[in-house]
């Protein structure tokens, strides 16, 4: 067991957890983070950011998060790029466990994030954040006057389809079935769009691309196995995320999906324990939504911290 115990443990890095870092190491809370193995969340697929305020040139993703890295340790956040293997949240202080070690503190910030979920056709590790995307938000104004597509047939894929159509000449949706899961509503609004083409009983086989990148994908009929190209320079994929909880073992009151819910500001069902970003936020996923909860994140456990007192 580790000897010492810290006011505040943060599980998870990407912009709410560095931020939630930054915050709580200026406080000198004496803060400690374990990033993962793959520190930096989903913005370390990401190539170029344009969106967050303060680049007005835009900045890679991994080059964003080094940068946060390195503010939040100047302030004196002990950062390891372990993974956390199981929780105690049954008192304070808490548990983690580390690499079989064990470590405790009198709050947790949970900022563990949502793993998209991926298709895993041929050719897709490849071209990640070379034309394939999960977020249109974040990178479809890369994408004007190109041909894209989108993959899915809920409500996030109508809405990517449908914001898509402010930059791309074309937008295509790629659908397994002739069912969709979105509501009429949010459907209409993309069958009815003049860019907004829709490909029923197809999924992608294979991606294709050149050195510079995507440049289409084969397509396949599930029903009877046959084969065709769509030509494409970005596709979106859009058939959902997962929160990355299950290390917590149910000991946190969630969604049916497994998002942590917050009880009060951003404190969960567990006194002391704290959650942002993408572990929560099922509506906007974005870096400066992230940014800002890990920030309420902090302060939430500094002033609960001083309450206890």
């Amino acid at each position: 067991m580790s000897d010492d115990l810290r006011n505040v443990i943060i599980i998870g890095s990407g912009p709410a957890g560095y931020t939630a870092g930054l915050y709580s190491a200026r406080a000198m809370l004496d803060p400690l983070m374990f990033a993962g193995y793959m520190s930096g969340g989903q913005l370390m697929l990401t190539s170029d950011v344009e969106n967050f305020p303060g680049y007005p040139q835009g900045i890679g993703g991994p080059e964003m998060m080094m940068q946060l890295r390195e503010q939040a340790e100047r302030f004196g956040l002990e950062v390891e790029d372990k993974n956390v293997e199981r929780v105690d949240l049954k008192e304070r202080p808490f548990k983690v466990w580390v690499e079989g070690q064990e470590f405790r503190a009198e709050t947790l910030i949970i900022c563990t994030g949502a793993e998209a979920i991926w298709l895993g056709a041929e050719g897709e590790e490849e071209q990640k954040g070379r034309g394939i995307s999960t977020c249109a938000t974040c990178d479809g104004a890369f994408f004007r006057d190109e041909e894209i597509i989108v993959i899915g047939g809920g409500d996030s894929a109508m809405e990517e389809a449908t914001f898509l159509t402010r930059f791309a000449s074309k937008v295509t949706i790629i659908h397994r079935r002739d069912v969709f899961k979105a509501s009429k509503v949010m459907y209409d609004r993309a069958a009815s769009h003049p860019k907004i083409e829709i490909k029923t009983f197809r999924s992608v086989k294979k991606w294709l691309s050149d050195e510079k990148g995507l440049t289409g994908a084969l397509l396949e009929d599930p029903r009877d196995g046959s084969i065709e190209q769509i030509e494409c320079s970005g596709a979106f994929i859009a058939i959902g995320h997962k929160p990355i909880t299950s290390f917590l073992e149910d000991q946190i009151e969630t969604d049916e999906s497994g998002y942590i819910i917050h009880k009060h500001n951003t404190m969960t069902s567990v006194e002391g324990v704290f959650a942002a970003g993408d572990v929560v936020d099922t509506r906007y996923r974005q870096a400066i939504t992230a940014a800002g909860m890990g920030c309420q994140a902090s302060i939430d456990a500094e002033r609960w911290l001083e309450d206890q007192e």
